[in-house]
């Protein structure tokens, strides 16, 4: 395929349109779409509702739809019009190109113009196509000869196109119609390549503890097809059977630190939140578009690191924790205000000359207004967090005491706040308790307790805790 590639590139085709089928498609003719509504998915896939005005005649025929999605779905596809019935669909998806064109000439005669760079001169020979594997071999009256890429100018000149070559992604329906005339058809179907998610902006400002945010919904289109001028809806939400497409697999959720109980003011799809663009909007193929949908400033927000110990173990050096914002979506108290589909938020922060600058990102999954958002954007350089295992020691043959000591180091010039977790207390069978403690912890369940520690500007902190793990 690649050797074809480079010959059919280093030829110029040409057709002679005399003899084409009266039911091919004319490459040249505009976008054949009607009035146009997409409904679109995190999942990489789309409803697309066509409304045509078709002309019918009595009895059977068959009417051709170009410009639909080259990924569409043929089980999908529903088509309606008052007075029809659909006998046969069959959507022709091998589409005009050279290296098509020439695949399917073979058997087929075809005329050679090479032109002689010295002279200009041009010279025609009826040529037999023989074979496309690698490269076209011909048989040009009595000899065999492959149509080299050597750079000489050839031209190969077809004398129709084959009827089962389309210009453009075409679906046929063979339709019985009772009366003739035109009305509107309705052609609906599903489709890949045509998906959206959510793309957040925020600018934290450490010294007032807030967040501004705005949200843009980027569309993506791959289908191989432009839709033109059509009413959009995105559905924020995976239903089921889209998990095929895995381009466009939607962002698992994540960073939901509590999970929100208020009802946002959108409409609603069954479980799924609607997020309709206000106007119409033309959605290019190989485009990525993105409109906004969120925007709002002064959110407050907090700052905090993190660092989770996963078992009981000496760490041979101190380990940086994790820069986390955390701010929520509720419509009270000043949050977002607004659920927030999948997405990645991309977070900044002003220097001293006033320029925001890029500190990190992390995604979300479908988050409920109402909901408590921690986002890591990166680990700290200053602060520093290190365990070690000061004893461990056999009380029974079937309890444990483990004596761990935590050493965690503020270089910043302000004091900051680390949630320090230790994780590992529940390891199959074992009952894992906190038997003494430097300062008191808050069990987060089975596997895991935390301390919340004030640490104060370049200083440090040891927190000393006694685990006994019963068998």
């Amino acid at each position: 395929m690649r050797a074809l590639a480079r010959t059919c590139g280093a030829i110029v085709v040409a057709l002679a349109w005399a003899g084409q089928p009266a039911t091919a498609q004319d490459p040249t003719a505009g976008n054949a779409q009607g009035q146009l509504s997409v409904t679109i998915y995190n999942g990489g896939q789309a409803l697309v509702q066509d409304i045509r005005q078709i002309a019918f005649r009595t009895g059977r025929s068959r009417q051709e739809f170009p410009d639909v999605s080259a990924q569409i779905r043929p089980q999908t596809v529903s088509f309606a019009a008052d007075g029809t019935a659909i006998v046969e669909q069959n959507f022709d998806y091998d589409l005009l190109s050279p290296n098509a064109l020439m695949q399917k000439a073979v058997g087929e005669t075809v005329t050679l113009l090479r032109t002689n760079v010295a002279t200009g001169a041009e010279t025609r020979e009826r040529a037999k196509v023989l074979a496309v594997n690698g490269g076209v071999v011909l048989q040009i009256g009595p000899r065999i000869e492959v149509l080299r890429d050597d750079g000489m100018p050839v031209r190969v000149i077809f004398d129709k196109i084959p009827t089962n070559l389309r210009a453009k992604p075409t679906l046929s329906i063979t339709v019985d119609s009772q009366r003739a005339g035109t009305r509107p058809a309705t052609l609906s179907y599903l489709t890949g390549g045509l998906g959206w998610s959510a793309d957040y902006v925020s600018l934290y400002d450490e010294k007032t503890g807030t967040v501004d945010v705005q949200g843009w919904v980027t569309l993506n289109n791959s289908t191989g097809t432009t839709f033109d001028e059509a009413r959009t809806l995105l559905v924020a939400g995976t239903p089921s059977g889209q998990a095929a497409n895995s381009r466009y697999r939607p962002t698992p959720p994540g960073n939901i630190r509590r999970a929100g109980t208020e009802t946002a003011p959108r409409e609603q799809l069954g479980d799924y939140y609607l997020y309709p663009l206000a106007e119409r909007t033309t959605i290019a193929n190989a485009q990525t578009k993105q409109v906004s949908f969120l925007d709002v400033s002064g959110v407050p927000a907090q700052k905090i690191y993190e660092y989770s110990v996963a078992g009981f173990d000496t760490m041979t050096e101190p380990r940086s924790a994790a820069s986390v914002i955390k701010f929520n979506t509720s419509a009270k108290g000043g949050g977002l205000g607004d659920a927030l589909p999948a997405g990645t938020v991309r977070f900044y922060q002003r220097d001293l000359r006033g320029d925001p600058q890029f500190i990190g990102e992390n995604s979300i999954g479908h988050t409920p207004m109402g909901s408590e958002l921690g986002l890591a954007t990166g680990e700290a350089f200053d602060v520093k967090v290190q365990s070690t295992v000061v004893k461990r020691e056999r009380m029974s043959p079937r309890i444990w005491r483990t004596s761990m000591s935590y050493l965690l180091t503020n270089a910043r010039a302000q004091p900051v706040t680390i949630d320090l977790v230790q994780r590992g207390l529940d390891w199959y069978w074992d009952d894992t308790r906190i038997i003494t403690e430097s300062q008191k912890s808050e069990r987060l369940d089975s596997d895991g307790t935390k301390w919340r520690v004030a640490m104060p500007a370049n200083g440090e902190v040891t927190i000393t805790a006694t685990f006994e793990t019963r068998y």
